[in-house]
């Protein structure tokens, strides 16, 4: 063992500075992945070298090699090194701040382990729970209040067991980098429980487009060119980073207290994606899917800007797919149905509409994407600028959100419960609990 540690002493004597890992590499001494659940990680940022909180003690290598530790240099008992005043300096080095960051990969998925405690230091008890604003089949959203700052935030707690670890890194992501676009909900931190993550978001106080629309029914074409103009740049924000959005609806676009937009919900986003790449996952809300996928085809950006020609569509009245009611259509057989008219009904345009907005609108009546507006993969933002139906609208005004809404949410009170359903805001806040013991009992 003497040699062992005089071979780690002369080599981790100037430790590796760590800081965030790439989720696809792996550890350079076990060659295990590092993007997994709970696995704690190292990463030079000098050599790039990853390697697990675990298995860091084993590493014998300069900075700048990628030699594996050899037998001669292993300790026989990893947990013997505890102890030793070697390793003792190596663990002090590596946690100063100058040197190293130490990089959990539960907090990389919102995910921080019992404790409760994100890599930023909070937790669940530093913020006050005041209102339940919303709910889904495995999640809560919760309105906050930091204790420290008095800031509200929206807090989205979901039950780890439903959890995909996958998604939930690209909803991380994603959040991530929406926080520096006016026009999508951020992230403010994320941290886990033994028994759910929890994303900290953007508060938005003026409820969502779809409890608007139920108010007003019908909107003017000059509203009915807001609130598209907004999304188109948030579309383009979220495109310039290869990422496509795939789930655009009234109620994931949500309205602040001056009645700008902000989208949420980035569950179904896909990273990675150049101008001309594609994908192929079925996906997205019913009633705004692309003929493309609802065909079973590959996909690329362009199915953003078909969702949103449904909902301009959608606005000056109902949807243009959806299912006739009547006796002799099961729930069964309505998705099915639903694909079917996406692919073949006739669309009417309403007579009502100017010229400009109908010509707008008339793109849901082609099926080709080669055909249709913003399916030139490099110039998708830009013929929808360029469209006259948007001649009038000064993009860098908007942009800075200096156009002033159609419509201001009424804020009634500090929190803004005015625009959310009774149905939620009237449930006591809680988390439910997932003790074993009463899941058995019920």
């Amino acid at each position: 063992m003497a040699d062992s540690n005089q071979t780690l002493q002369a080599t981790l004597q100037q430790p590796h500075n760590c800081h965030r890992h790439c989720r696809d590499a792996h550890c350079a001494v076990c060659t295990d992945r590092v993007g997994r659940l709970g696995c704690q990680v190292y990463k030079c940022t000098n050599c790039k070298l990853s390697v697990h909180k675990k298995c860091h003690k084993l590493v014998t290598t300069e900075c700048g090699q990628r030699s594996l530790p050899s037998e001669s240099t292993m300790p026989v008992d990893p947990s013997s090194m505890a102890s030793d005043p070697v390793h003792t300096a190596i663990l002090h080095n590596l946690s100063t701040h100058e040197a190293s960051e130490q990089v959990d990969e539960e907090s990389e998925a919102g995910n921080t382990g019992e404790s409760g405690k994100a890599s930023s230091g909070l937790g669940l008890e530093d913020f006050d729970l005041l209102h339940v604003i919303g709910r889904g089949s495995y999640r809560k959203v919760l309105l906050v209040q930091m204790k420290k700052s008095d800031h509200m935030y929206a807090m989205k707690a979901g039950k780890e067991e439903h959890a995909n670890i996958d998604r939930i890194q690209t909803k991380k992501h994603v959040l991530q980098k929406a926080s520096s676009c006016p026009f999508l909900v951020g992230l403010h931190s994320c941290f886990q429980t033994g028994s759910r993550l929890f994303f900290v978001l953007d508060y938005v106080n003026g409820g969502d487009l779809m409890f608007y629309m139920q108010q007003q029914r019908m909107i003017p074409e000059e509203h009915a060119r807001f609130y598209p103009a907004e999304i188109t740049l948030a579309f383009n924000y979220l495109h310039q980073r290869g990422i496509l959005y795939r789930n655009l609806k009234l109620d994931n676009i949500l309205l602040d207290s001056e009645g700008h937009i902000k989208l949420t919900d980035y569950c179904l986003c896909k990273e990675g994606l150049q101008p001309e790449d594609t994908t192929s996952t079925f996906c997205g809300t019913p009633n705004y899917l692309a003929p493309e996928i609802a065909r079973g085809e590959d996909y690329g950006f362009g199915v953003d800007w078909w969702s949103l020609r449904v909902l301009m569509y959608e606005m000056i009245g109902k949807s243009p797919f959806h299912l006739d009611e009547s006796s002799d259509n099961s729930d069964q057989n309505s998705n099915n149905n639903l694909l079917q008219v996406i692919l073949e009904r006739d669309i009417l345009i309403p007579r009502c509409l100017s010229v400009k907005a109908a010509s707008v609108l008339e793109g849901v009546l082609n099926r080709d994407p080669k055909e249709q507006l913003g399916c030139d993969p490099h110039r998708g933002f830009p013929d929808v600028q360029e469209h006259p139906f948007f001649q009038n609208v000064d993009w860098d005004m908007m942009e800075q959100k200096q156009v002033v809404p159609p419509f201001k949410p009424n804020i009634s009170d500090q929190f803004g419960l005015d625009n959310f359903d009774p149905e939620f805001t009237n449930e006591p806040v809680w988390l439910t609990s997932v003790d074993n013991d009463i899941v058995r009992k019920v």
